[in-house]
């Protein structure tokens, strides 16, 4: 089937899953409006609401929303447009006191909460009980980052996915819907309602080392169809999807870590090109999307990033696109906004100005730091500053109003005793190496396939980082030998191995080498006057394989995960042909 055929069954399947987005999207947003609320007048206050009123209160959710912000202290208002993290594994004092005394709204998952998931499902619940013992009862959003593939910051058992380039590769809705499906899945056993996921960064740049095989790939329209079907297999999974990083962070190779991106596009570039799977989410239903820290010098003209920009996100993505749904900061204690803000304080008031709902910090926060007294105190002092607190808490309530009482969240309260039998997902298994089957791609195939039969006939060198690597190609190439080196290296390992692989390799007719990133290109070009026939494994980011154009056969399996290596391993043996078309275009 060629690509053009492939994208054509995609647009009819993604119908089918947006006809289920609009069905689900309506039930998700409407629930909650067809209650009358409660007929008693019984301590009744004088907004016509009782005493102990709270979230799970029998109301209308637009209606107590509102009523709730009404009675909310400046400390809680402004507390639920903070999402907030804690050191280690164990739930911290200081994050506990963030909840107790300001009922904060939001919090978030890294790797280091995750070493032990059963601990982690443990501290999520202790800090929803804490929120249930506040005044409203307003549960926490609780997020994490697994995209699948590269990104997977809750690892543990979780399920090592072929990721976002590999479905790119394979270009059916359905591969895109079921891993956001049983990635929400794992997640919502945890306790995990929110996912910064899926990613829409479109892969422009060849060279970019941020975003990679995170993307779906360089085309607009397939990424939006892939993102809006991700969306849907995590919203029925009981799992809140985020679009990131509006408005596209695909065409840099700067991280915003470390930096604030440029980005050289125009508006009609950025109109036709990066915000394209934006708007196809969107129309989809997606309820949360997150700002991204870049700068468009073409667009706005004045070095501000998009994630502090009204125009970005008020008025392109709320007032044009006509986004209802959450805006949520990427970490804003990252250097492309703190750069431009001047300190985190004031990062944190532009974003909130600039029509973000929740502030996201990916390091703790002490309570008394800057970037809460300053801004609260500010909201005393500016109407207008409180005016936009207030609304964007009510929105942030608004939507966990849709979510936790829409029948189909994810456990308020996990279970730990019960992970072990849904955490890797057992449904999941099957089909993550049925995709990545589905994924692989091969460019140069001069030696493809190169079958079990051939390689008895010659002495072969398998090459790689991996143990799961080397025993899936070793069950088809038996007599092989193995060479391994490390995945990261310093510069002194690098020298070393560049020194004993050519002589090693001297020694065989075939060489299957697998490039991961800089260090591991770097080692396989070593082999381009060895007078030997090399095939390269490329998994991650196919720009690794630049200047490898020496090599017989390269074959793009997308990701480190065992689905991947099982994959790249059938389909070189030419047990199954390569049915993945490479999603971004090489040149060199």
């Amino acid at each position: 089937m060629t690509r053009r055929m492939r994208r054509l069954t995609a647009a009819c399947a993604v119908i089918i899953i947006a006809a289920a987005a609009i069905f689900t999207s309506s039930l998700f947003a409407s629930q909650g409006n067809t209650s009358t609320g409660s007929t008693t007048t019984i301590s009744l206050q004088s907004d016509g609401y009782p005493e102990d009123l709270n979230f799970w209160s029998d109301y209308p959710a637009d209606e107590l929303a509102t009523a709730l912000v009404n009675r909310m202290t400046d400390t809680e208002l402004l507390a639920q447009t903070y999402m907030l993290c804690w050191p280690g594994q164990e739930p911290s004092a200081q994050l506990t006191t963030w909840i107790d005394e300001r009922a904060a709204g939001s919090i978030k998952v890294f790797g280091w909460n995750s070493d032990n998931l059963e601990i982690l499902a443990d501290a999520i619940k202790y800090y929803q009980e804490r929120a249930q013992a506040t005044r409203f009862k307003i549960p926490l959003f609780v997020a994490t980052d697994q995209e699948g593939g590269w990104i997977r910051h809750v690892k543990g058992e979780t399920s090592d996915t072929p990721g976002n380039l590999a479905i790119g590769a394979g270009a059916l809705p359905v591969d895109a819907y079921y891993t956001g499906y049983y990635i929400g899945r794992e997640m919502a056993a945890l306790g995990i309602n929110m996912n910064f996921a899926p990613t829409l960064d479109l892969y422009t740049q060849i060279e970019s080392s941020v975003i990679g095989p995170r993307s779906f790939g360089e085309d607009p329209e397939t990424a939006g169809i892939l993102g809006a079907s991700f969306m849907q297999g995590s919203l029925d999974a009981g799992v809140i999807a985020t679009a990131k990083h509006f408005p596209g962070h695909g065409d840099t190779s700067d991280d915003s870590h470390g930096k604030l991106p440029v980005i050289h596009i125009d508006e009609q570039t950025l109109n036709e090109r990066e915000i394209v799977p934006f708007k196809t989410v969107i129309e989809a239903g997606i309820p949360a999307i997150m700002s991204g820290h870049l700068n468009f010098p073409q667009i706005t003209g004045n070095g501000e990033p998009a994630s502090l920009s009204k125009y970005f996100l008020t008025d392109i993505l709320r007032n044009e696109m006509g986004f209802e749904g959450l805006i949520i900061t990427d970490d804003m204690t990252m250097i492309g906004a703190t750069s431009w803000a001047g300190t985190l304080s004031s990062a944190v008031q532009m974003s909130l100005r600039a029509g973000n709902d929740i502030v996201l910090f990916a390091e703790p926060v002490p309570p008394n730091d800057a970037a809460w007294t300053k801004n609260f105190r500010l909201m005393q002092e500016d109407e207008e500053f409180h005016d936009i607190v207030k609304e964007a808490a009510c929105r942030v309530i608004r939507t966990k109003l849709d979510y936790f009482k829409s029948g189909n969240a994810a456990a308020l309260y996990p279970d730990s005793s019960t992970l072990s039998e849904k955490i890797p997902d057992p449904d999941g298994v099957e089909f993550y190496t049925q995709q990545a089957l589905r994924s692989i791609s091969v460019t140069k195939a001069d030696l493809f396939p190169y079958t079990t039969e051939m390689a008895s006939q010659e002495k072969v060198l398998i090459c790689g980082q991996f143990i799961k690597y080397g025993d899936e190609f070793y069950k088809r190439y038996p007599d092989a030998d193995f060479y391994s080196y490390k995945y990261s290296m310093t510069a002194g390992q690098l020298a070393e191995y560049k020194q004993t692989l050519p002589a090693t390799a001297r020694k065989y007719d075939t060489i299957i080498f697998c490039v991961a990133n800089e260090e591991s290109e770097a080692l396989a070009r070593t082999l381009r006057d060895c007078g030997k026939k090399v095939i390269i494994i490329s998994i991650l980011s196919p720009k690794f394989t630049l200047s490898l154009d020496f090599a017989e056969t390269i074959l793009y399996a997308y990701s480190y995960s065992d689905y991947s290596f099982k994959a790249a391993a059938a389909v070189l043996a030419g047990e199954i042909p390569a049915l993945g078309v490479l999603p971004v275009t090489i040149e060199d």
